[in-house]
């Protein structure tokens, strides 16, 4: 009979191709049953128990039972991320509304964190559907996120990047996913589980050549080695329990710890 496989949620973007990339080329592979959805179906996912671990958004975390940090890359970024920002016509403190993009809560709620405490703006913040990208005009602009930003510099003349901001803000790195999950996993499984992800990144110069470029102006080695931060640093961690504590201040503080709820401690 054979085993059960671990049931593992990720995202299909840019930005985590390395990382899938490692899930597939490790022995890994034999044990787990790998499905990729945008970053809010992982999370829901994970918060069902359809997923043993997740990368999910890591504005979910309050809201897990029994979440648990796994591994130690996530998606990161130390100042400028490029695929996470405000796009408009106009400079942010003349918009009067922001299409909030429905692929990730994290985004969201910074960009919510980001008005209030350091831009200091209220614009009316609106859902947004497939689609909303095409209402950026005027004195309305968007949050949008993932490969769907891709080009949208060109576009517009007024670019807001979360990662900057959240520097700017904080002076500290941020943590947009985390492999999470809700319950205690084996060890030797998490060891191989990160094993992969190393592998993964380690073949970063080589993916480089191997993934088409998605736009002609668009520059994967800075993108991979400038904007996005694959490594769960002290610095990303300490980002992450601040990130938290904003958007949950009665939560507990973060542990620190490999593969230790985040509700304990």
């Amino acid at each position: 009979m054979a085993k059960e496989k671990f049931k593992v949620t990720a995202v299909s973007y840019l930005n985590t191709k390395p990382l899938l990339y490692g899930l597939f080329k490790s022995r890994v592979s034999e044990k787990i049953d790998l499905q990729l959805d945008i970053p809010s179906v992982c999370a829901q996912k994970l918060e069902r128990g359809e997923a043993d671990l997740g990368l999910v958004p890591v504005a979910i975390i309050p809201e897990l039972s029994s979440p648990r940090l796994v591994s130690d890359y996530c998606i990161g970024t130390v100042g400028a991320v490029k695929t996470v920002c405000i796009y408009a016509e106009q400079p942010l403190e003349q918009l009067e509304a922001i299409y909030l993009d429905y692929h990730s809560r994290t985004s969201v709620e910074l960009v919510k964190i980001l008005l209030e405490k350091y831009w200091k703006l209220s614009p009316q913040l609106l859902p947004a559907s497939p689609g909303f990208e095409q209402q950026i005009q005027g004195k309305t602009g968007a949050l949008v996120i993932g490969d769907r930003t891709i080009g949208l510099d060109l576009q517009y003349p007024y670019v807001y990047d979360l990662g900057a901001a959240w520097m700017a803000y904080t002076g500290l790195p941020f943590v947009f996913a985390a492999w999470v999950s809700n319950k205690t996993l084996p060890e030797d499984f998490i060891a191989e589980f990160n094993e992969a992800l190393h592998l993964g990144i380690s073949a970063i110069p080589e993916l480089i050549y191997l993934i088409p470029r998605p736009h002609p102006q668009f520059d994967l080695q800075e993108y991979y080695t400038q904007n996005i931060s694959y490594q769960l640093d002290d610095d990303k961690r300490k980002a992450l329990q601040l990130f938290l504590s904003l958007l949950s201040p009665d939560m507990p503080k973060l542990p620190l710890i490999f593969q230790q709820s985040v509700m304990e401690g």
